[in-house]
Parts: structure tokens; sequence; C-alpha cells
């Protein structure tokens, strides 16, 4: 009975036989008085008057030439002049054209190619190829034009010309998506179903796909249940078999609508089908009940689920959730949420794995949708309930803070972890202290790489690494000193020489060379060797504040390290060192060290360019006297000249 119903119902929807005709007109008025120039003189005849065959084959063969030359519009005037005569090409010549003017990427060609097509089911549908036909309306697919694609279609089942659904149904349901042309779709629909009944033709039968396009309108933009059962029943007349998709598109509806029985009738349905993954069809359920403001029955679904369902297979979908938290936040409130999370838990088996829990889709889902805040309200109504999470649960929540470098939140959620007993990975911690530095939120970098400590995680190296290098970047060298100073008992960090020099190097450049001598001093008391790089730091940020005293006490000591052998922690004094001490150290006036430092550069065959300690001896010592010096300090004197002979400056 309903058969007879659904199908009666499509024979009412007849075309108007005038509205291929008006667009036809439309076009034709339009396109095919493109050109204004008018034909050759000798094919000026009346309307009534025919080519005669020698006229009717010039113009085929015009067109054909202009065709394979790529003259289009040679081709259409030729064309043209063929039709405005009552005449038409050959069929393979006729194919050509409309092909070659659908291929064209402009809306101009595209219109004659439309406005061609039309011509020809009009008048001579035989000559038209269904390749030819699917091109055109690829064309219009690709250009985006739904209306005369729909037109195109809609001719051809007024004039009967009948071609495979096969062949234009996935490019109509690809334009309408594009375009929300629903209604339009339904109608052709509904035109080739009947035409499969009626005529008995097989190949004008819909498939599957298009038979959920016409469902899913019905269901989720007409929202009808008269117009959805329909289709389901045109279905079973033309015995297509429904899938999860067509279920899952009818209980969104019936969700909507609030209809609990057919619900029901639906779910005895699917076993039956033998369907085993029933997610799709109780994603439906919910975002129809979401839509309708129906909260207690979007929980009630949910945990049915975890009840009723294989959780193996089961597992709704971030979108799912999306449209949950969705509904909830504007409908009901963040605590409904968190029962929601605590009564999925007690139906949850042990073995269930965090990332498909209920309780972790809502929060991931909550942080995607840019609401990490909401997501961290549930967490604490859950704990202000008394229940626990997981920690996978509040992973999505750091990761976001870490994203938004929210470094203060975020280290504040890591005392509520560790508090409930739960601790970090290596990797999370270390997300999160590269955030902190990132937003220059040093203190929660602190606080989180203390949490570390604290929590025994074994490899320090990475999140460590990462707090040095971005203090020496901002160019705070005393929160690094502070810093090493923490750690450096912590046999999980391998502090070295060259982490001192770090601190001591930003001291000096800084200007900072108490800060610079105090680290020193630490640095020597908890036995680490200074090396090359140390006293080259020293000694320019000596030399920039004009201290050379200091850079004499460090020689004295130099001369104690240097060691010619390869040996670890040892001081390197290569020519780098060399320049900075003979340069300090004649700059202060102090040439008996200049000329130790000269004699032990010469032991170890170091090269010495002399130049730039002539010009530094005349920057600043040019008024020296040799006879003053005598009368105060005969072995400064010795040394002086000592000096300038090597200098060369005696002469």
């Amino acid at each position: 009975m309903l058969s007879r119903i659904a199908l009666s119902s499509f024979r009412r929807r007849r075309y108007n036989s005038e509205a291929g005709t008006e667009v036809y007109s439309f076009l034709k008025s339009s396109i095919f008085s493109v050109k204004r120039t008018p034909p050759a003189p000798v094919y000026q005849k009346s309307a009534t008057q025919l080519l005669n065959h020698d006229q009717a084959t010039h113009l085929e063969s015009t067109l054909e030439k202009s065709l394979l030359v790529n003259e289009t519009d040679e081709a259409w005037k030729s064309f043209k002049t063929l039709t405005s005569n009552s005449a038409l090409p050959s069929k393979p010549l006729t194919n050509s054209l409309i092909t070659h003017l659908a291929s064209a990427a402009d809306t101009l060609n595209l219109k004659r190619a439309f406005a061609s097509v039309i011509y020809c089911v009009e008048k001579s549908p035989a000559l038209l190829d269904f390749d030819t036909v699917r091109m055109v309306l690829k064309s219009m697919v690709r250009a985006n034009t739904a209306a005369p694609a729909f037109a195109l279609i809609k001719c051809m089942f007024k004039n009967r010309y009948f071609m495979p659904f096969g062949l234009w149904g996935d490019l109509l349901i690809e334009v309408s998506r594009k375009n929300v042309s629903f209604c339009s779709f339904l109608e052709l629909f509904e035109e080739t179903c009947r035409v499969a009944v009626d005529e008995k033709l097989v190949f004008m039968k819909p498939d599957l796909d298009a038979c959920n396009v016409a469902l899913e309108g019905c269901c989720r933009e007409l929202e009808s249940i008269r117009d959805a059962e329909r289709v389901i029943e045109t279905m079973s007349v033309l015995n297509i078999k429904p899938d999860e998709f067509s279920f899952g598109f009818l209980g969104y509806l019936y969700a909507l609508k609030g209809h609990t029985m057919k619900i029901n009738e639906l779910k005895g349905l699917i076993e039956g089908f033998g369907f085993s993954n029933s997610s799709l069809f109780y994603s439906s359920l919910i975002g129809g009940y979401v839509k309708s403001g129906y909260l207690k029955s979007v929980s009630a679904t949910i945990l049915s689920c975890l009840k009723e369902e294989n959780q193996e297979v089961m597992h709704f979908s971030r979108e799912t959730f999306c449209e949950v938290i969705n509904g909830f936040l504007k409908h009901g409130s963040v605590k409904d949420l968190a029962d929601l999370i605590i009564e999925a838990q007690k139906l949850e088996p042990p073995s269930t794995v965090v990332e498909r829990s209920i309780g972790f889709g809502i929060i991931d889902s909550c942080v995607s949708l840019g609401l990490s805040d909401k997501a961290h309200s549930i967490v604490d109504e859950m704990v202000a309930q008394g229940s626990t999470m997981g920690l996978g649960v509040y992973l999505p929540i750091l990761k976001a803070y870490c994203k938004e470098h929210r470094t203060a939140e975020a280290t504040q959620l890591v005392m509520e972890i560790s508090n409930s007993g739960m601790h970090l990975s290596a990797e999370s911690f270390d997300s999160l202290i590269d955030a902190a530095m990132t937003s220059q939120d040093f203190q929660s970098a602190f606080t989180l790489f203390r949490d570390m400590r604290e929590a025994r995680v074994p490899e320090l190296k990475g999140s460590y690494l990462t707090i040095m290098t971005g203090l020496m970047a901002s160019h705070r060298p005393e929160l690094m000193a502070a810093f090493l100073d923490e750690i450096v008992e912590d046999p999980r960090i391998e502090v070295k020489t060259h982490d001192w020099n770090s601190i001591i190097h930003a001291f000096c450049k800084a200007g900072r060379l108490e800060d610079a001598r105090r680290t020193f001093r630490r640095m020597v008391f908890l036995q680490y060797e200074p090396n090359d790089q140390t006293y080259l730091s020293l000694i320019n940020g000596y030399v920039t504040a004009e201290k050379y005293f200091s850079v004499l006490m460090h020689w004295n000591e130099v001369k104690r390290r240097i060691s010619t052998a390869e040996k670890e922690g040892g001081v390197k004094f290569d020519h780098a060192l060399v320049d900075a001490f003979l340069y300090a150290l004649v700059k202060g006036g102090y040439f008996d060290a200049v000329m130790q430092v000269v004699e032990k550069s010469q032991e170890m065959k170091i090269f010495v360019d002399k130049w730039r300690y002539k010009q530094a001896f005349m920057e600043t010592h040019k008024k020296l006297k040799v006879s003053k010096m005598r009368k105060r300090n005969f072995r400064k004197m010795e040394a002086l000249i000592a000096f300038k002979n090597w200098a060369g400056l005696n002469a």
C-alpha cells in the first residue's frame, strides 16, 4: 500500500512542460546571438527557407575545419547558421562541437554547450552521445553552476531522453551539495525513480548513495517524516537495501521529533540487517536530541550504548562529542557534563583505553572547540564530587594551555595532577617547559622543572637545556645562575664547565662583572675546572670596564693551569687567549706580565701579530718615559724596555 502511495506521489510531480522551454528560450536569445556580425549574404534567407545540400555541406565543412584549428567563434557561427535554418551537423560533428565548447574554460562557451545540448535534446536527441552530455554536466559542476545542470536533466526527462542514472547522478549530487540545492535534487530523484518503475528501465534506478542524499535532505533539511518515509518506501520498491547511513538519518529525524517507538523499531531493524557497528546510528540519535534540546535523552543514549553495545567497536566521533558539548553548554551546564562523565565511568570496563572513554572524548572535544577553560571546569567539578580522572583526560587541557602559552594555568593543573597521585611523562613536562620559556614565563618553567624532579623523572637533560637556552636568549644570567645553583648536585643532570661559562659570558656581556666574578668563584669552589673560554669571557669583560688589574690576577692563575698536553679540563693556551691577555696587559701597563705571556707563546710556538699591541701601547702609554720609570721602579723599567724592543717601538 505504502509503495503505491510513494509511486503515485511521483506521478503527480510531473514537470511543467514550459519549464525547459523558458530556460532554453532565455539562453537562446542571449547566446545564439552573441556575435552581432550578420552571416554571409548568400545565407540571408527567410525563416521558412531551408538550406540546400551544397550550402549545408559547406557549413559543415567550415564547422569541422574551424574545430580543427580551434577557431571556436567561427565554428559556433557555422553551427548557429545551420540550426537557424532547421539543420544540424552530422552526429560526430555535433558531439565534437559540444565537447569542444564544454572543455573551454570560460562561461560563454559553457553556455553555448548547454544551449546546444538543450537544442539537440528537443530537436534530435539521437544525435547526442551520453558521454557528451556527461562532459557538459562535468563542466557545469566544475564551474559550480547548479541551475543549468538541473535544467538540463529536466529537459532530458521532458523529452524522454533517458540517460543512465550512473552517468549523471553523481554529478548532480556534487553540484547539489555545493549549492545547497536539495529541493531541486529531490525533484529529479523522484522523477528518475518514477521513470525506472513506470518505464521498467533498470538503468534509470538511482544507487544507494543517491537514495541516502535524498533521505538526508528529507531528515536534516526538510525535517519531514512523511518525505523521509516516502524515500524509504521507494528504496523498497526499487529493491535498494538501506545501510548504516540510511538508518542514521532516520534516527536523527525520529530523535528530533521525539518518536521513541519508531527509534525502537529502527534498533530492531538494525539488528535484523546485521550491522555490527551502531556508532553512526547512536551518534545520529544524539544529534537529533541535542538539536531538540532533550539533554536527558542525550545522556540516556550515551549510557545505553555503554550498557548494550560492544565497547570494542562502539566509539563516538569528535564531531558527536562537540554536538553534545554545545548542546549542554547551551541548554544545560558544566555540572551536567561532569555528571554524565561520572555515570559513564561507572559503566566503562576497567580495560577501556583512555582515548576511547567518554570522559576523554568530552574533554578533548571541549579543547578542540577552544573551550579549554570549560574543560578544566568540568574536571574541577568531577574532583569536587570525589570522582577520579585518568592522566590521559588532563593531557588535552595541558596541550591547549601550552599552545595558548597559558603556562601559569598549565603549572596549576600540573600541581593538581601531582596532588592526585599521578605523574606526567618526561615528554609532557618538556612540552610544558618549552611553552613556558617561549612565553618568557620563567617562574612557571622553574616550578614545572621542580615538579619534574620531584616526580623522579629519569631524563631531565632536555628540559634543563630548554631553560638554560631560553634564559641565555632572554639575557637573564642571574636566573641562569640561580637555576644552576639549585640543580647542580642533581645526579640526573650532567653540569659541565661550559654551563658555567654561559653564565659568566652573559654577566660579562651585560657589564655585571661582580656577578661574573662571583659565579667564577662558585664554579671553582664546586671543583669545575675553568678553561680558555672562561678566561676569555672574563678578560673581555674587564677590558670593556678598563679593570686591567683583574686581568693580571687571572694571568697569575692561568700560568699555573696552562698545559700543553691534551688534558681534559685544562686551559688551552691558544692564539685567542694569548691575544686577549696581551692586549689587556699592555693597556694596563703590566709589561712584566706581558713579557711572560710573550715568552710562553714563543715556547708554545704561537704566532703573535705585534701591530695590535703597538697600537694599544701608543693609545695608552705614548707619554710614558723610561727615564722617569727608572727612578721609580727599576724592574718595571726593564720590562718596559723589553716590551718596546720586542714590539719594535725603540726604533
